[in-house]
């Protein structure tokens, strides 16, 4: 049986339904080997990234892991002039994650959490449980009894 990571341990504390995923021994690297190994639909499967605007405020935000964050977009619903990505080298001391194991659940800090609307349309969504390797899946009706978000459209369009 798989380990239990943080962020499992907490939604078992809350008494919340979810199922997880462990793909240790493939070779994923990136969402998109990873939604391959679990064999998932890629629109449910989300990555989240972290990003500091102008105003020195962190967001993170959660997208379908084949789609690209769009700045413009992502700036607009989080009401920043700007915002740009952080270096994967300062995710662990802002998160307490690294790159490729970031979750939403269990950040160092609580920060504005912007969800692509594409989730509501599921009756689920599947994330990182905070470690590489691990992924929770999780309806949003849960998820918010967690961590709170938004939903807006932040991604480019394809």
């Amino acid at each position: 049986m798989a380990e239990k990571t943080n962020v499992m341990r907490t939604l078992d504390k809350m008494k919340l339904k979810y199922q997880s995923y462990c793909y240790v021994d493939s070779d994923a690297v990136n969402g998109v080997e990873v939604v391959a190994v679990l064999n998932l639909n890629p629109d449910r499967v989300f990555k989240t990234l972290v990003t500091v605007g102008k105003s020195n405020k962190y967001y993170v935000f959660m997208i379908p892991v084949a789609q690209e964050l769009d700045l413009k977009k992502a700036a607009d619903a989080v009401g920043d002039k700007a915002i740009e990505m952080v270096k994967a080298k300062d995710l662990l001391a802002i998160t307490g994650y690294v790159h490729g194991g970031c979750s939403p659940i269990n950040m160092k800090k609580s920060f504005p959490t912007i969800i692509h609307e594409s989730a509501d349309s599921f009756e689920t969504i599947v994330f990182s449980a905070g470690k590489i390797g691990y992924q929770v899946e999780i309806g949003l009706e849960d998820l918010i009894k967690v961590i709170e978000f938004n939903l807006a459209n932040v991604v480019n369009l394809k």
